[in-house]
């Protein structure tokens, strides 16, 4: 049998081609070595979005007195934490396997690897089987970036995010090296379970990919709360629980190395002439590789590791293949970003300064999310602040950016006026409902 799309991958860009393609009633075979979901959903979003709403009912618990609300004796059970977010895992992937569970979608679990391509035809053999496909579709993901820092490998107080999750039991204190999303989030899960955090960043500022101005509202809460955060500190070596970093040592229980993720490849050698850039693989507006019949969506391509991004990018993938729909660009620009610290940080567009390295010339607004009577009823002792950055010549909405409890839950309406190029007198004619913290984007405007 000639299935017409083989996908390598079954994370959110995987499953979403799957469930596009054999719901258009074409014949899909998916491969995925470990579990259904990829990292997101097993590894990564779902089991520490998990873990933070845990902690977080119990930070909320311990510190509710400023609600007018006394609880005695608080205490929380790290296993059955753990418990209910492998619970939550199986369910969600369980909800995917159903959603595949059709005649046209073949789902394969193993390692799979291309051994032939042409441009009518790929071959991939998994689990000492050969299949072939009109299609390829390439979801592989990405992997924990391991730096060369000495003493790292085959150290058993040294964990990456993985074994963090999987972890039975609280480290007794904690350094975390990298200052990224993955970094912080788990810093924030950590010290609302009163476990002793120190962040070790290599750059001048923590989520340096973020606006710095909502980027201090975080570092400066989080330094009061008794969170030590190193920048400009880079790792030198790693002895046992010991790490050096500018001349300085710090000791810890467990050490957590979150430095970034790398595109994966394996199991792609055959495809020796595909087009890549810094070790991930090169795509168009419509994720095509330089191959005929080979596309690339999520983390491998290297561009928003995102599963937002992996998933509307296979969206688009597939609906090229099909040529049933008008043909779609992904708007990068218009991205929703989201990190869960508490409080949260939401953004979309782009930032003041890159704004300035772009030569545009902005306006930008700013406002306390205090602004928001929602906001004030429900996040007692919390500022909160929200930024939009502004066209100067067409007055259109750039970029949006703000840090306060709960941002992520209407970050989209932003992103959709960025999406769309509003201008704020466009935008202003949107009704928010009342009293939201939603509101806070009327108000800006």
């Amino acid at each position: 049998m000639t299935y017409f799309l083989a996908i390598i991958g079954g994370g959110p860009a995987g499953y979403t081609a799957a469930e596009k393609a054999s719901k258009a009633g074409k014949d899909v075979v998916l491969f995925e070595q470990n579990a259904v979901g990829g990292t997101c959903l097993n590894v990564g979003c779902i089991p520490t979005k998990s873990l933070l709403y845990g902690a977080k009912q119990y930070y909320n618990a311990t510190h509710a007195q400023k609600y007018g609300v006394t609880a005695e004796n608080v205490t929380f059970d790290f296993a059955a934490m753990q418990k209910r977010k492998t619970i939550v895992v199986r369910k969600l992937v369980a909800g995917i396997k159903q959603r595949l569970n059709n005649e046209h979608c073949t789902l394969v679990s193993g390692f799979a690897k291309v051994v032939e391509r042409q441009d009518d035809a790929v071959r991939i053999e998994c689990n000492g089987e050969t299949y072939e496909a009109e299609n390829l579709m390439i979801c592989t993901g990405s992997t924990n970036f391991v730096p060369p820092i000495p003493g790292i490998q085959d150290n058993e107080h040294v964990w990456d995010s993985t074994d963090a999750l999987n972890a039975t039991d609280l480290p007794q204190s904690i350094i975390i090296v990298g200052g990224g999303v993955i970094g912080l989030e788990f810093a924030t899960l950590y010290h609302e379970l009163g476990v002793p955090v120190t962040v070790i960043e290599a750059l001048p500022s923590i989520l340096p990919n973020l606006d710095p101005e909502v980027v201090s509202v975080l570092a400066e809460k989080y330094q009061k709360a008794g969170i030590k955060i190193l920048t400009s500190t880079k790792v030198e070596r790693i002895e046992g629980g010991k790490v050096t970093a500018n001349e300085e040592t710090f000791e810890a229980d467990k050490i957590l190395v979150s430095v970034g993720r790398r595109a994966n490849l394996n199991g792609l050698e055959a495809l020796n002439d595909i087009e890549l850039n810094r070790g991930a693989i090169v795509i168009d507006d419509f994720c095509k590789t330089n191959l005929p019949n080979v596309y690339a969506c999520g983390d491998v391509t290297g561009k928003i590791m995102l599963a937002h991004v992996a998933a509307r990018q296979a969206e688009v993938a597939v609906g090229r293949m099909l040529k049933t729909i008008p043909l779609q660009r992904i708007a990068y620009n218009a991205i929703p970003s989201v990190v869960y610290t508490n409080p949260e940080i939401a953004s979309v567009g782009i930032t003041e300064a890159q704004a300035a390295e772009m030569n545009i010339a902005v306006e930008v607004r700013k406002l306390p999310m205090t602004f928001s009577g929602r906001f004030m009823a429900e996040n007692e002792g919390e500022t909160g602040l929200c930024k939009m950055i502004i066209d100067a010549k067409n007055h259109s909405v750039l970029g949006v950016h703000m840090i306060g409890n709960p941002c992520s839950e209407f970050v989209s309406a932003a992103s959709f006026a960025v999406r769309m190029g509003y201008t704020t007198a466009e935008f202003q004619q949107v009704v928010f409902p009342h009293p939201t913290v939603s509101e806070i984007l009327h108000e800006m405007l």
